[in-house]
């Protein structure tokens, strides 16, 4: 039996770790290894190379789970402490970390963070579908137009391969820069419709990020992003966009071409409305 400290947690994991009662296993990866309870919430097991996350239980050691683990181990859980195969998880010392950015601070300072955009290259995504559609989707977002933006939702969610979809991708980016630009009543509203109407379309890990997003949480290297934006540093920007783009083979630069592209059109569209 192969024991190991977790470093940090969400308050969101410590009630699935309290609450579940009929979890298993749902990807094993090097790094990473997904897990599911009975109300298809989602718990992912991370090494420190990924790093928390708004369902992150973030290991202590940098060990490769796929040689300790596969989709059919056991699972048990017991208080403080989570069983899986032959790997045993202490959690009792882990720190909590909280999954949503200071959308305050990025609103209140919103000037500065324009001002940092605007001189970035909004990353190419990939050509799943036609750069008009992804940009009116972008704009119906920074325009606050609900109902545009539940139809463009629809024909984005789950196009593309993998457990993260690359139109998923791009919402979820969006959606980050819907909690920036419009007050918190009107991006709390479009982010959890967006969120609740794309989830069913799409994978169960990919449907978890999107309804993070539409609550308003973001993984630490988004975090790290936004810090970036409100300081006086284009090269602290760079570097921590640098690090989203280098996510997966295409995630990290298809969220962050939707975070970005929606920015720019609300900066187009507050240009028409005050020219």
């Amino acid at each position: 039996m192969q024991s190991i400290n977790a470093l940090s947690l969400t308050p969101q994991l410590s009630n699935w770790l309290a609450n579940t009662r009929q979890p298993r296993i749902l990807h094993v990866f090097d790094r990473s290894c997904n897990l599911t309870n009975e109300r298809m919430e989602i718990l992912s097991m991370v090494t420190p190379q990924i790093g928390n996350g708004p369902f992150n239980l973030v290991l202590e050691e940098d060990i490769l789970l796929s040689e300790y683990l596969t989709v059919e181990s056991s699972i048990s859980i017991l208080g403080d402490q989570l069983t899986l195969g032959d790997l045993h998880v202490k959690i009792v010392d882990a720190k909590l970390w909280f999954p949503r950015p200071d959308w305050e601070v990025l609103q209140a300072q919103k000037a500065q963070v324009l001002r940092q955009i605007i001189l970035l290259k909004v990353p190419a995504c990939p050509s799943l579908v036609s750069s008009a559609l992804l940009s009116t989707f972008c704009t119906s977002i920074a325009t606050a137009d609900l109902l545009g933006s539940l139809t463009l939702t629809q024909k984005l969610a789950g196009l593309g391969i993998g457990l993260t979809p690359a139109g998923d991708d791009f919402i979820m980016g969006a959606v980050y820069a819907a909690w920036i630009v419009h007050p918190f009543e009107i991006a709390e509203a479009l982010a959890r419709e967006i969120a609740n109407t794309a989830a069913p379309l799409t994978t169960s890990l990919s449907a978890a990020w999107l309804k993070s997003a539409g609550s308003g949480d973001a993984g630490v290297l988004w975090h790290q992003f936004f810090n970036a934006l409100v300081s006086p540093n284009p090269a602290r920007v760079q570097n921590a966009m640098d690090r989203i783009l280098a996510v997966g083979e295409t995630s990290g630069g298809d969220a962050m071409a939707g975070f970005l592209c929606t920015m720019k059109c609300w900066v187009e569209s507050e240009m028409t409305q005050f020219p």
